[in-house]
């Protein structure tokens, strides 16, 4: 199959951009992907030690990929321990 793509790429040399874009933006949202299954507090890998992991979060904990208002760092607990 590589040998087909590199052949098809030596005589349309135009579709190298194109492979690129979409290799590019497959590599992204993997990326994505892995870092939402990893990073997110709504995801538990591990059920038997951490069976909620969204409660040992801070009010300082910032576990959004961007925020645009919010200073996560001034924020106060406004919520009971459990």
């Amino acid at each position: 199959m590589l040998g087909t793509v590199s052949r098809q790429l030596r005589t349309h040399p135009s579709l190298i951009p194109l492979l690129v874009f979409i290799g590019g933006g497959c590599t992204m949202s993997l990326t994505y992907l892995a870092r939402l299954g990893l990073r997110n507090p709504d995801v538990c890998w591990d059920k038997r030690n951490n069976p909620e992991p969204w409660n040992k979060l801070g009010p300082t904990d910032q576990y959004k990929f961007y925020s645009v208002n919010i200073d996560y760092s001034k924020l106060k607990k406004d919520r009971p321990d459990f």
